[in-house]
């Protein structure tokens, strides 16, 4: 059984669909911990509601972006992680840090990568007159929101559409979308290829 670490800054809605997959599912991976850099998160609230170990490694409390990551990391490890899984962690991670969970750690960003990477996705979609928009799960890599491409899910872009009502509609599809490729790791489906990433099952990996 494989065991999975999640790690938040806020609510963790991402987290949450991945802990109800995993039950509903009858997943063979299990969430050993959730861990975020704000005590104040409230998912760390559903996490232990739910019987599942949580820890706060607070990013407020080090004088440098390496001693937080050492410290991160020595927690999660403390869990002996088989995949740690990024649910709205508001940090950016060291390369260290990436190289250390190389290959077993991803992410999903709001949008279609590798287009508008980084911050005010929706607004920059937006505003650049997209007819399309979506988010993406990937690995991650020492690149901000690049890394080999997992899946992805296509959402209109509507008239009138604003940032809120664009994110509402993303973030529905991130909630089925995540795990979903979280499931397709803990069942060992997916093979990185270079930049690619193939399912050994051939099941469709862009989600309208």
């Amino acid at each position: 059984m494989k065991n999975i670490v999640v790690l938040i800054s806020g609510r963790g809605s991402n987290m949450e669909a991945i802990v109800q997959a995993c039950a509903t599912e009858g997943w063979n991976a299990r969430i050993a911990a959730v861990v975020s850099n704000r005590p104040e998160a409230s998912g760390l609230a559903f996490a232990r509601a739910r019987g599942i170990a949580t820890a706060v490694v607070d990013h407020q409390c080090f004088e440098s972006r390496d001693a937080f990551d050492a410290e991160l990391a020595r927690v999660i490890d403390g869990f002996s992680p088989d995949l740690l899984v990024l649910g709205g962690f508001m940090r950016i991670l060291t390369p260290g840090f990436v190289s250390h969970y190389a290959g077993r750690m991803v992410n999903v960003h709001p949008s279609l990568l590798p287009a508008f990477a980084g911050l005010h996705t929706h607004r920059r979609a937006i505003e650049s007159g997209c007819k399309a928009a979506g988010a993406t799960v990937h690995f991650v890599s020492a690149e901000l929101d690049h890394g080999p491409i997992i899946a992805q899910a296509v959402v209109p872009v509507l008239p009138g559409d604003t940032e809120q009502t664009l994110a509402a509609r993303v973030l529905a599809r991130e909630h089925l979308i995540y795990p979903r490729a979280v499931r397709w790791i803990v069942d060992d489906l997916l093979r990185v290829e270079g930049a690619s990433v193939r399912h050994l099952r051939g099941e469709p990996q862009l989600l309208n």
